[in-house]
């Protein structure tokens, strides 16, 4: 469920017609509830009630503070990638023991940086990571707390980019050498081993992969506590898929996922930490664009836009679906026309959707793509000097831009000649 719905053959932002905040922003431009966002984070909070949690939004999938805080607010945690995420997550003031490190390249800043800020823990993904991770702590005179991220080799039955869990996969240790490897981290002064962590993927859309890696935590579980481990906390990752095709089966509900944890994992009194972004973030946004042109082909019909595979890099990427809707409800009995939906940008590419059938558009005509909340804002770039688009955050009747639209001087201005030219 999300909070962009038509009323009177209009659609709205929660209760703002979208078409005012275009007429104010300009287009293209990223639209996000708040409405949905905190729906779908108490969703998971609350399918884990009568267990000790904590649900850490994934910050990689839409990383606005002003995201950050609207969650943070509501006692989410963060689970972050990099330095910078760090730092986001900091300015947006979620504290340090509700932010758990992920990601196979942490640097030694990015390490000293969260044990000088405060960290919740480090998931360490491999051996060479727990030495630096070690040292840094020891030149601090702090513990490091972490968990070590197992690879159980299982596969999500995802998109091949998003899959984490395979052994061919660059993610964590395999789950093989997990006793070895947890034997090495206690006998390390700066580190305190907390727990186990495994992710398997992104966008899952059923049940049966998660619950074999978690049997498979489940027994590595007492197997590290017989060899004296102290293991209080289970990180679970993300990876709940959301419906992008709404003709599709929908995938499970977080309250199945968290019945599903209960069961495989309850009985060993552990926390449980979950890491979702797209479930959270994904039905929570929008992106809003004009039609520039309607451009007749041999054999086909162009929907020219101006938002860009810069914009929305997931179509171009993943072959990624998003539903794409006019802001203006199509009169019952009106006949459809099939649509190559594309961008300005001079790549094939940048290809949003192929014979899509849609009620007619003309020039001017603005058009939404649904569930474009997550991996949008954040992987977008300025390819082909566009600049990076607002993003505008709902409220009931309120709206505000928290990032506005750079100017091309702003832009270019940050370029810097060599004194040679």
């Amino acid at each position: 469920m999300d909070h962009f719905l038509y009323r009177d053959g209009v659609l709205h932002a929660e209760d703002i017609p979208v078409a005012e905040i275009a007429a104010e922003v300009g287009t293209p431009f990223y639209c996000y509830s708040t409405a949905t966002l905190e729906r779908h984070f108490r969703l998971f909070d609350e399918a884990l009630a009568g267990t000790e949690h904590l649900v850490c939004y994934a910050m990689k999938a839409a990383s606005n503070q002003a995201i950050l805080k609207t969650l943070a607010a509501l006692g989410a945690g963060m689970d972050v990638v990099s330095g910078g995420e760090y730092a986001r997550a900091k300015a947006a003031g979620v504290p340090g023991d509700r932010i758990v490190f992920s990601g196979v390249g942490k640097t030694h800043d990015e390490i000293h940086a969260a044990l000088s800020g405060g960290i919740r823990q480090f998931n360490v993904e491999s051996e060479p990571e727990m030495a630096v991770i070690n040292a840094v702590a020891l030149e601090l005179g702090v513990k490091a707390p972490i968990t070590v991220r197992v690879n159980p080799d299982v596969d999500a039955k995802t998109h091949a980019k998003i899959a984490t869990g395979k052994s061919e996969n660059k993610f964590g240790i395999p789950i093989s050498r997990a006793r070895e490897v947890y034997a090495h981290a206690a006998s390390l002064p700066g580190l305190e081993v907390i727990g186990i962590d495994v992710h398997i993927g992104s966008q899952l859309t059923e049940l049966a992969p998660f619950k074999l890696a978690y049997e498979k935590v489940a027994a590595l579980t007492e197997e590290l506590r017989a060899d004296g481990h102290d293991i209080r906390r289970l990180d679970l990752g993300g990876g709940l898929g959301i419906p992008y095709e709404r003709n599709n089966e929908a995938p499970p509900l977080p309250v199945e996922y968290g019945a599903m944890v209960k069961e495989t994992l309850g009985h060993l009194n552990v926390e449980i930490e979950i890491e979702p972004g797209r479930l959270i973030a994904g039905n929570a946004g929008i992106l809003v664009s004009k039609v520039i042109y309607v451009k007749e082909g041999e054999d086909r019909k162009f929907m020219i836009i101006d938002g860009a595979m810069n914009d929305l890099i997931r179509p171009s990427m993943y072959e990624a679906f998003h539903e794409i809707v006019p802001l203006k409800e199509a009169e019952p009995g009106v006949d459809f026309t099939k649509y190559d939906i594309v961008g300005p940008v001079c790549e094939t590419g940048d290809t949003f959707a192929k014979e899509r059938n849609m009620p007619p558009v003309q020039s001017g005509d603005l058009v939404a793509f649904r569930s474009a909340g997550a991996y949008g804002a954040v992987m977008a770039s300025e390819y082909n000097t566009r600049p990076l688009i607002p993003e505008v955050l709902v409220k009931g009747d309120q709206f505000a831009v928290i990032r506005r639209r750079p100017t091309f001087e702003e832009m270019i201005n940050r370029d810097t000649i060599p004194e040679w030219l």
